[in-house]
């Protein structure tokens, strides 16, 4: 049995139990490790502590049962683990940042820590090869779109780091699919639906778009609508296709971790987000709730390795395709840029070049690396 799989069985444990006593103990024999090497690995591959994973898991079940006011907080407190209401309130404000009580009177969505399926971190499979793990079923592919999908929709900023993280707290994208549902935006029979993620013209820094919306009938409607509008361009894209028992899993717990495979799988195989994402939502005809993320196919951004690199002009090449994303904010080519000169990479063309790089802007004040590409 793999490591993985050891730690997987104690969080299978804790799920099937989370209203009981939870002795650390139990949970490395269940594991088969001894306590402090069970305690260690699980810190490692489920990136928090026992005690605090626990915590967290009481606290997403505690949610489910809060939105029926007929449960007393108390009840739903002691239901899930908690001893006493003061413990369970002061800890669902510093996950969420309000208390049960301010939840139950306006139920917005939150953003809870899943329960990790760790097999997504260790099984890597082929293009078109379905991978079937604890209720979901997904599958990578590349497709080609023939010709642009128009939406309509509402649109929101959004913080990068708060996107990224594992944090809980209030579900940005779900306020944003909220402030949709509540629009008087139609969608097309048979249409589908989109959650974008990109950067706007008008983003702040440090921020990004999120839009959700609909198919549009017609590129007329498109054209001269007052609400906010996004297209997926044609192109080529990857693919990460996946179906869950139930839309609220499919579009909280299962997005979540095909998301964290999707990003894997690309740079497995050496590609890298385009300028967006995009969460496309099907009308299901069947009982099984199914969506896609399309990414546009990129090449890598940069080769770390730049020993095996032969000329210099493909690292010119790369960084010239890479421009929009060093303007907005990513921050790989800095790094990278440095290694260059550490390595004094460039005399291979015999370029004299000095970079600096402003922090605040990602301001790049050297000869262009734009030439290195001709």
């Amino acid at each position: 049995m793999h490591a993985w799989e050891s730690i997987q069985k104690t969080v299978d444990y804790i799920e099937d139990n989370i209203g009981d006593e939870i002795q650390l103990e139990q949970l490395a024999k269940v594991a088969n490790l001894s306590y402090f090497y069970f305690h260690r690995l699980f810190s490692r591959l489920v990136k928090k502590s026992v005690q605090e994973y626990i915590k967290l898991r009481r606290l997403a079940r505690a949610c489910d049962a809060l939105r029926d006011k007929n449960n007393r907080i108390i009840d739903v407190a002691f239901s899930v683990g908690f001893s006493s209401h003061e413990t369970f309130t002061r800890a669902f404000k510093d996950a969420y940042g309000i208390t049960p009580a301010e939840y139950r009177e306006n139920s917005v969505p939150l953003k809870h820590f899943n329960k990790p399926d760790l097999l997504l971190d260790y099984v890597m499979v082929d293009e078109g090869v379905p991978l079937i793990s604890n209720g979901m079923v997904l599958e990578m592919s590349r497709r080609t779109l023939e010709a642009p999908m128009h939406f309509v929709g509402v649109a929101g900023h959004m913080r990068i780091d708060g996107a990224v993280s594992k944090k809980t707290g209030i579900d940005e994208p779900g306020a944003i699919w909220g402030r949709f549902g509540n629009s008087d935006i139609k969608c097309k029979p048979d249409g589908r639906t989109v959650g974008a993620s990109y950067y706007g013209k008008n983003t702040p820094r440090k921020c990004f778009t999120y839009f959700a919306g609909a198919e549009t009938t017609c590129e007329h409607d498109y054209e001269n609508t007052s609400h906010d509008k996004w297209q997926l361009p044609a192109g080529e894209y990857i693919v990460c296709a996946f179906e869950a028992e139930s839309f609220d899993a499919l579009v909280t717990d299962v997005l979540y971790k095909a998301n964290d495979y999707a990003y894997s799988w690309r740079e497995r195989h050496g590609l890298t987000c385009g300028d967006f994402t995009a969460e496309l939502y099907y009308k299901n005809t069947t009982d099984v709730a199914y969506m896609e993320v399309w990414v546009p196919v990129k090449e890598k951004l940069v080769d770390f390795e730049i020993k095996t690199l032969p000329r210099l002009w493909v690292v010119g090449k790369q960084i010239r395709y890479s421009w929009v994303a060093l303007e907005n904010g990513d921050n790989r080519l800095p790094a990278f840029w440095n290694q260059c000169i550490d390595e004094n990479v460039f005399a291979l063309l015999e370029v004299r070049m000095r970079a600096f790089f402003s922090i605040g802007n990602w301001v790049v004040t050297a000869t262009s690396p734009m030439s290195l590409a001709c």
